[in-house]
């Protein structure tokens, strides 16, 4: 019948045959009768759910408002200021204590409480960048380096990286200046001694002060210089390996506003006139 009906009328049967399949498609997949309408989801700006936070630095800086962070907002349990404690930054000296000589230090701090929209910082590490390294490595000298873990008065565990570059002796005709091994390695127990003595005498605030501001490595060239002579001597890297447990009263302590910032040295007072009394040879 199907044979006789495609030889009588072609066109009939495959219009017949058509529908029948239409019909069971349709019947089979419901989905091809909706519309596509709801299907796509509108594209939203990801930085409208996000808001702004200030970073406090410590008042050891000239520079307390250092920069902006940014965090998604809270969203149920997602709480904003639990993401952002842990968060680690890291500044130029330059930028913190408004002074250019320093552009090399490169300070890591690190967000350890959200009081607001303000983060508190604290101290986390510090770096020198690879363009100051670069420039001190040179040919015909030899390098000393040195590290040794301390255990600051106040529970912290910092690692301190020493480095320093032979120098050529006055007059010295020779073109080169390369240490021998022992000269070597009794300076670099000098700098063991001195970093270890500098770590452990006080807490990490008055460590982080003398580092940035005191002229730590000129001290090891002097202490150096008897064994051999020595220049461009740096406290290269700082690192926090362990912290004690948090303690808001101690972290107010590195925020308080009368603190003097590190490398403040004053102004110049001129000391008050004395007035003697004429005639007696003496002052009143």
């Amino acid at each position: 019948i199907v044979l006789a009906a495609l030889v009588n009328c072609p066109s009939r049967f495959l219009l017949l045959l058509s529908d029948e399949y239409l019909k069971m498609a349709i019947g089979k997949n419901k989905r091809l009768t909706k519309s596509k309408k709801g299907s796509r989801k509108k594209a939203v700006d990801p930085f409208q759910k996000k808001e702004w936070y200030k970073l406090i630095a410590p008042s050891i800086f000239a520079v307390k408002d250092c920069g902006k962070t940014l965090i998604t907002k809270t969203q149920g349990t997602k709480i904003a200021s639990e993401y952002l404690k842990g968060r680690v930054f890291e500044i130029s000296l330059a930028d913190l204590n408004k002074n250019e000589a320093l552009a090399y230090r490169k300070i890591k701090l690190c967000i350890e409480d959200v009081q607001g929209y303000n983060c508190l910082l604290n101290f986390h590490g510090m770096d020198m960048t690879r363009d100051k390294l670069c420039s001190l490595i040179r040919k015909k000298q030899s390098i000393i380096e040195a590290n040794v873990d301390c255990r600051t008065t106040d529970g912290y565990i910092v690692r301190l990286f020493c480095i320093a570059f032979t120098r050529p002796q006055d007059n010295q005709i020779k073109a080169t200046c390369y240490a021998k091994s022992a000269q070597i390695r009794a300076i670099r127990q000098k700098m063991t001694t001195y970093m270890t003595e500098l770590g452990t005498k006080g807490d990490l605030k008055s460590l982080v002060k003398e580092l940035i501001s005191a002229p730590v490595g000129d001290t090891i060239a002097r202490q150096a210089s008897s064994i051999f002579p020595i220049k461009d001597c740096y406290i290269r890297k700082v690192k926090v390996l362990k912290k004690p447990k948090f303690d808001v009263t101690e972290l107010m302590e590195w925020h308080n506003a009368d603190e003097t910032p590190a490398g403040d040295v004053g102004k110049p007072v001129e000391a008050p006139k004395e007035e003697g009394l004429a005639g007696s040879g003496g002052r009143l």
